[in-house]
């Protein structure tokens, strides 16, 4: 699965074109968040496709600003502390959470500074 970042700014409409575009190309959204810091709108999408994803957007007029492949981990949600103690491990091992959030399954969406090292310190929520 791959992350696509991308540049929601300048139209209203951004995130239906995006949707849209997407839907016409038949690709699915598997999952993904809309951030607004500092008045910059950006999207995080997971699909399964980064590369035809990436260029249906771009020529739709929406800037992809990175296409990465994510780290997938699935938290016990009935245990509190989860994400204190996988995000611990993390740091632990001097691995930076970039970006964050959650797939259509539940399962945690992670991109970092050093992906093969943060696989390797959370395999145990590698189920």
């Amino acid at each position: 699965m791959f992350d696509l970042e991308v540049g929601l700014d300048g139209r209203p409409d951004a995130l239906a074109v995006l949707g849209e575009t997407l839907g016409r190309a038949g690709i699915s959204v598997e999952g993904g968040s809309v951030f607004t810091v500092g008045g910059r709108r950006v999207g995080h999408f997971l699909v399964g496709d980064g590369s035809a994803a990436e260029r249906a957007l771009t020529a739709a007029g929406l800037p992809v600003t990175a296409v990465r492949a994510v780290l997938a981990r699935r938290l016990d949600q009935q245990r509190p502390g989860e994400l204190g103690a996988i995000t611990r491990v993390l740091a632990g091992a001097g691995v930076r959470v970039d970006t964050l959030y959650s797939d259509h399954e539940h399962r945690l969406i992670l991109l970092t500074s050093d992906q093969a090292a943060a696989a390797a310190v959370t395999s145990a929520w590698d189920r």
